[in-house]
């Protein structure tokens, strides 16, 4: 076979958009009575990314800004920015890796609205960088009322991301997102007040921050820390612990390599 023509079949080869075509055709054999809907959302698509466009918008549609248009403005975006579709490949793998309610490959796609939620503000943000500030204000408004995730358009967020559940997630202006990060749902990455400028959290790689945690300031969570349920971080936090409390603070290693891969919530007390 020449190069070229090995090279065109190496690239054609997509392992989550083949995972995610046959689970729809499971589902379409097992439950008839949602045939149309798999048909429409996944099987009348010949990439990831038209699946994943059609589904947010049909998600995201309204009388001030229907699906039609939602869908076009997605596939200019994902046509100019490639780095969409890999990240959210890489989502949905960590979201069917790390949540023990996840079977299969289609259900983030079809109904998990964490995982929406961050795609959305992966176009969103795409669309801010662009200098489209306005259609990119909308959809962080749409997807807030749809999704329960409040995440401003500016917000840089890396790859292998997992929102499990996702509501009550407020992510502000200034804060940014590393890669491999799992977070619960009622997280606050939010600033301490009116100041402006550079005002929130900047979360490492690895890092698992649990349930109802509020992370405050421009403050640095380290790679691969772990953030107890219900904390208030005010400070700094080291690379590979574990925080918790009300002003939270240290209290020993993450106890694992990355925390949120193994998505170990469970912190032990020291005390005697």
């Amino acid at each position: 076979m020449p190069r070229a023509e090995s090279h065109k079949t190496v690239k054609a080869v997509d392992p989550v958009w083949h995972a995610v075509r046959t689970d729809a055709e499971a589902i379409a054999h097992d439950e008839p009575s949602l045939t149309s809907f798999v048909t429409a959302t996944i099987l009348n698509h010949d990439s990831f990314e038209e699946a994943l466009a059609f589904r947010l918008a049909s998600r995201l549609d309204h009388q001030d800004l229907s699906d039609d248009l939602i869908r076009q403005a997605f596939a200019e975006v994902a046509a100019d920015h490639a780095e969409i579709g890999a990240a959210a490949r890489a989502d949905l793998a960590a979201t069917l890796e790390r949540d023990p309610a996840c079977h299969r490959a289609i259900e983030p796609l079809l109904y998990f609205k964490g995982y929406h939620a961050i795609q959305t503000h992966r176009f969103a943000h795409a669309l801010w960088q662009e200098g489209r500030r306005d259609m990119a204000l909308y959809l962080q408004s749409r997807a807030s009322q749809v999704f329960q995730v409040d995440i401003n358009p500016a917000v840089e967020i890396g790859r292998g991301i997992m929102v499990d559940h996702g509501t009550g997630l407020v992510v502000g202006e200034t804060a940014k997102i590393g890669d491999q990060v799992s977070i619960l749902q009622g997280v606050t990455l939010g600033g301490t007040g009116k100041e402006e400028g550079d005002r929130h959290p900047k979360v490492g790689s690895g890092v698992l921050i649990g349930a109802g945690a509020k992370i405050l300031g421009n403050i640095t969570i380290g790679d691969c820390a772990r953030v107890a349920a219900g904390s208030v971080v005010l400070k700094d936090v080291p690379p590979r612990s574990t925080v918790a409390g009300v002003p939270a603070k240290v209290v020993g290693e993450a106890g694992c390599p990355q925390p949120s891969t193994v998505m170990d919530q469970m912190v032990l007390s020291t005390s005697s």
